[in-house]
């Protein structure tokens, strides 16, 4: 009886301690906005931090998409409830670094004195979260660029050689989209997702074409849009040309162009490089991935893409504590980790942000063996950024996004020309930007 009892009471007292311990870990809010696949990795890897180690708790939760999570953490940031990190897609980086909500990665760690060195990462993507004079003001992690997806079987549908088919032009993708549906070879030739990113943001750096004034915003909050350029006026009637010939179909706003591509509807598309974890998943034809198209007449050779998704920033609340801001830097510096970097770009698409993932994984002969999934990398890095290519940093970019769709869609309604378009969305968008201006000049 006295073993017994002795037993119980030992079992009772592990079973208190260990509850001890776990109450004792610091808790870690997260909040992404990222769906599955990468979502579900991204709290994997939450998961396996967590039992790395005995000190820190993260909880990772799902809280819609970039624009529903921005809005989310700065509304609790005001109520004094912000998470300790959120997620937050490229184009919010003004809203951000001028929000005097978050604390600078950079200040981040000098406060809690865990080792980082920022130079680990590319320097496209490091500049992108750094102020100019290179101090990191986010961590980056799910960055992509946006390229080309082909459905190899509808184009071998439609008479074409995958294989030996040109689509490095604007018109060699159209005529191929063309024949696509001439041919009943698919409902749709060309579409695209992110409309904004994929066919202005993206399509202004690879031809070397400003954005904005001021370095697209990097040098000034009293920058401008240029959108309303010859070619970019050119591209958006292209795109109205295309339509009204049934080679391109419209497929929406944000992410809706995604599904268009792995369910076969749409031959081509333009889509983040991070959409291939989707593409593999789903897809039940051959298919391959390619760098944007440019126009030939209009520069000799596209120059480097830029970056998109998102990166981790790191918000303050009252009362704060030392060991909080320490669990997110250590947390931060176990998702910089060669190992998780690596499998992040093999299994979602987006890129290897970190020196030596690329390296390794050529030298192992992962893109050998898994054709097209070094061009996100391969397209971002071709040449040295310019100033045009560099990135934007303009303010309340998502309601500017938000006013270029709305008057492309006009267009393509037949309700406006491609000129009367892109003026009114200049017109309309550096309103957005001189309020931004004067609320944080």
């Amino acid at each position: 009886m006295f073993t017994r009892i002795l037993k119980a009471s030992l079992v009772t007292l592990l079973a208190a301690s260990l509850a001890v311990g776990l109450a004792q870990r610091v808790e870690i809010e997260f909040w992404h906005g990222l769906n599955p696949p990468g979502g579900t990795l991204l709290e994997d890897f939450a998961a396996e931090f967590n039992a790395s180690q005995d000190l820190y708790t993260i909880n990772a939760s799902f809280k819609g998409g970039y624009v529903d999570t921005m809005n989310a953490s700065i509304a609790a940031w005001r109520a004094g409830n912000a998470p300790h990190i959120v997620q937050m897609f490229e184009v919010g980086t003004a809203v951000f670094v001028y929000s005097g909500a978050v604390k600078p990665v950079y200040e981040l760690f000098e406060q809690t004195g865990v080792p980082f060195d920022p130079e680990v990462y590319l320097g496209a993507v490091r500049g992108y979260y750094s102020l100019p004079d290179g101090r990191m003001m986010s961590m980056p992690f799910n960055s992509s660029t946006a390229v080309m997806f082909v459905n190899n079987d509808a184009l071998a549908r439609a008479g074409l050689d995958p294989a030996t088919t040109p689509l490095e032009t604007w018109e060699q993708v159209r005529a191929a989209a063309q024949q696509v549906v001439n041919t009943g070879a698919a409902p749709c030739g060309f579409s695209f997702a992110w409309p904004t990113w994929t066919q202005f943001e993206q399509f202004s750096a690879i031809h070397d074409l400003p954005y904005a004034t001021r370095a697209n915003g990097f040098e000034g909050l009293d920058a401008e849009l240029l959108i309303n350029s010859p070619l970019h006026v050119r591209h958006v009637q292209t795109l109205m040309d295309m339509q009204a010939e049934g080679s391109f179909t419209y497929a929406g706003r944000g992410t809706a162009g995604d599904a268009v591509f792995p369910s076969g509807d749409c031959a081509i598309i333009h889509g983040s490089s991070g959409l291939r974890g989707r593409v593999v998943n789903e897809a039940d034809f051959d298919w391959s991935i390619l760098p944007l198209p440019y126009y030939a007449d209009a520069i000799d050779a596209p120059i480097n893409s830029v970056i998109g998704g998102a990166s981790f920033w790191v918000m303050t609340a009252p009362g704060r504590t030392d060991a909080e801001y320490r669990g997110v830097a250590e947390f931060f510096n176990f998702l910089g980790q060669v190992e998780i970097v690596e499998r992040w770009h093999v299994e979602t698409g987006f890129l290897p942000i970190v020196f030596g993932v690329y390296e390794k994984l050529l030298a192992e002969g992962y893109y050998e063996a898994n054709p097209g999934t070094d061009v996100g990398y391969l397209q971002l890095a071709r040449t040295a950024p310019t100033e045009n290519s560099m990135g934007f940093r303009l303010g309340n970019m998502p309601e500017i996004r938000t006013i270029i769709e709305e008057e492309i869609e006009m267009a393509w309604a037949g309700q406006q020309s491609a000129q009367q378009a892109l003026d009114n969305a200049v017109e309309r968008g550096n309103v957005v930007l001189r309020a931004f201006e004067r609320a944080n000049r």
